[in-house]
């Protein structure tokens, strides 16, 4: 017994001075934690401030079965389960079996609610049996962050995320994950917590605790309400031609400031959503977009003027042995080179940059070159698209290439990169980067300030802007864009229809398209560039770019000039019209004769109708269906009206 209890002597002893340090940083690891205290992600707003994109709480809450003591239970289960029903809709038996259920089973982890918000976790706090909370009523609330848009699809694939997978792997879209690392995500905290028992942890301070630091909020240069009209314009063109996918970008022409931007793709239903940010990442042979690069390039070069003579021949001419079409049957013969352009001939451009560059290729290439066509433009969303242009000694050069590269093949742009180019035109030469960030800021405070960025200072002579801009009015007038001309606003542009997977065996049964329209507006002094791009719309609907792609280029340019005020100063409204005397002078003739007799008011705009008639001296309630100029009248004229005589005016 003596051996016995000094081996226990010298145990203890053991333990407690020679393993001493080992056993108590175990018991500590054991019983307090270093936990990490997430920061809260920054918010990313509009150029106006509306919200874009914003960090909000959600919670799961669960129920630990057989916590509650058998008489605190059977006290509250079923009040539990009556507001659980009204919560969900359910019948209170259905939860009441459940929750029995799991405490038969020593489910110790049974869900409630997911995903609930702030609101609703109150609520659930409060309910019987969760009120009095983990130890006495086994409620567990699990509490997570989810980033939520609040314009929901309107882009939301450019506004973007930053998501990380089970494994650790991170996704970063948008502007919400090319700012998350720098200015979002914020700093995370550090605080220690204790075990109390039965599961809980409860915070103790110390010295080293470090409290979150919260991510910056970054403002946008997007406009909600050009947003929200570029997005429903593209939506409705999709649906209409049954597309795949497309896309649209609306980019402020002196700042490069990005106002809109919409990428949809079509789903396994029909429907769309904001799949990929195509306007950034998608490389595609631009079409006859690029017509207007091969002219402009000729033109400062000096080797042509806008009204040299090409013969486009008769829709049909060999470039080494190969055929390249016009789309007008019979061609358009004996054409200068600006109508060559404006009636986008493939024939008159291949043609003019053969004819003049066959002997150097490279000095074709090197113009464009200069333009910085053949360098991504260094955006800051993730993602871009790379451009290629081939050079004779590529892979893909041939003596086909060049004729194929001057209406559009045989190269690759994204829709932004040819977008920034056409606003290099209506900016006077200026070639800027389009921007998509205004600021990062601190609540109120101004942390980094974005400006514009000039790639080129000026893209050609004064002489060249000029004929390219006359050109494109002209494509609107009375070229293929002709039917997007509108008397009441002014607009420049090209329009653009490229085959696309025309290598394919199936191509001549299944043909497949991409239809675009590229320009600004006013056509005179352009405040918008924009680019829309439509893939592969249904053939038997139509796929040319000036039907397909060139509407919603007008109906934006259409909606911001009615929604959107572009015009800040109005120089004077003392102005001279004969045409508005002479109507005013025949309202009046009519409200002076008629006081008491119905007018024939047909042909007569429904605001001025409508003036009359509440301008008269018997009292008639006028009902008004549509608007416009008045096409029917519920009494005939010349009869008398009656008091209170209700009197139905349709327009049209």
């Amino acid at each position: 017994m003596f051996v016995f209890a000094l081996a226990v002597v010298f145990k203890i002893c053991s333990i407690q001075y020679l393993n001493g340090d080992k056993y108590r940083s175990l018991a500590q690891k054991r019983t307090i934690k270093n936990v990490e205290i997430p920061a809260n992600r920054g918010n990313v707003y509009s150029a106006d401030g509306s919200l874009l994109a914003t960090s909000i709480p959600k919670y799961d809450i669960r129920l630990d079965a057989i916590q509650a003591k058998q008489k605190v239970f059977e006290a509250n289960i079923k009040a539990l389960c009556d507001s659980l029903s009204v919560f969900t809709g359910k019948p209170a038996m259905v939860h009441e079996s459940s929750i029995r259920k799991a405490r038969k089973n020593k489910n110790r982890y049974f869900l409630l609610a997911r995903n609930i918000s702030y609101y609703n976790y109150i609520r659930f706090r409060n309910f019987p049996l969760l009120k009095y909370g983990a130890i006495k009523g086994g409620l567990i609330v699990e509490q997570t962050t989810r980033r939520e848009h609040p314009m929901g699809g309107i882009a939301e694939r450019s506004i973007g995320y930053e998501r990380f997978d089970e494994e650790g792997n991170v996704s970063r879209a948008g502007i919400d994950g090319a700012f998350g690392m720098k200015y979002l995500r914020g700093v995370n905290g550090q605080r220690l917590k204790q075990k109390i028992g039965n599961g809980q942890w409860k915070p103790i301070s110390d010295a080293n605790e470090v409290e979150p630091k919260d991510g910056l909020d970054v403002y946008t240069t997007i406009d909600v309400n050009i947003q929200d009209i570029a997005h429903h314009s593209l939506l409705g063109q999709l649906e209409k031609y049954e597309a795949e996918h497309g896309c649209v970008v609306v980019m402020d022409v002196k700042t490069g400031e990005i106002k809109a931007i919409s990428n949809l793709a079509k789903t396994d239903k029909g429907s769309y959503y904001e799949k990929r940010n195509y306007a950034v990442w998608e490389s595609h042979e631009p079409g006859s977009t690029f017509k207007v690069m091969a002219l402009m390039a000729v033109l400062e070069d000096g080797l042509i003027d806008t009204s040299s003579v090409v013969d486009t021949k008769k829709g049909r001419k060999r470039f080494y042995g190969r055929y390249i079409h016009d789309s007008r049957r019979g061609g358009y013969g004996e054409i200068s080179a600006a109508r060559a352009l404006e009636v986008s001939s493939n024939i008159g451009l291949a043609t003019i940059i053969d004819d003049n560059y066959a002997g150097d290729p490279n000095k074709f290439i090197n113009r464009l070159e200069s333009w910085k066509l053949n360098q991504p433009l260094g955006v800051s969303l993730k993602g871009e698209g790379i451009p290629n242009i081939p050079k004779p000694g590529d892979k893909n050069w041939s003596k086909n290439a060049l004729p194929s590269i001057a209406y559009g093949y045989n190269l690759l742009l994204t829709p932004l990169q040819t977008l920034a180019f056409y606003n290099a035109i209506a900016n006077d030469g200026e070639l800027i980067k389009p921007r998509f960030i205004k600021a990062v800021k601190e609540f109120d405070k101004d942390i980094e300030v974005f400006d514009k960025e000039v790639l080129v200072e000026k893209i050609c002579s004064d002489e060249t802007l000029y004929e390219m801009q006359d050109i494109l009015k002209n494509v609107v007038i009375r070229g293929t864009g002709e039917r997007l001309y509108s008397p009441t606003f002014s607009m420049a542009g090209k329009t653009g229809t490229a085959r696309v997977e025309y290598a394919m065996a199936d191509w001549a049964d299944n043909p497949r398209y991409i239809s675009s329209f590229a320009g600004y507006f006013p056509a005179d002094n352009p405040k918008y560039s924009c680019i829309v791009v439509i893939h592969k719309p249904s053939t038997e609907v139509g796929y040319y770019g000036a039907d397909v792609s060139g509407p919603v280029f007008k109906r934006i340019a259409q909606k911001i000039y009615t929604d959107t005020p572009i015009i800040d100063e109005l120089k004077s409204l003392e102005f001279d019209d004969g045409q508005n005397d002479e109507d005013y002078d025949a309202y009046m003739a009519y409200a002076n004769k008629y006081k008491t007799i119905m007018p024939d008011l047909r042909g007569m705009s429904a605001m001025d109708a409508l003036s009359l008639l509440e301008n008269m001296d018997v009292e008639v309630n006028v009902e008004l269906k549509g608007s416009g100029v008045i096409k029917k009248q519920s009494v005939a004229k010349n009869k008398k009206l009656k008091s209170n005589q209700t009197v139905v005016l349709e327009a049209s």
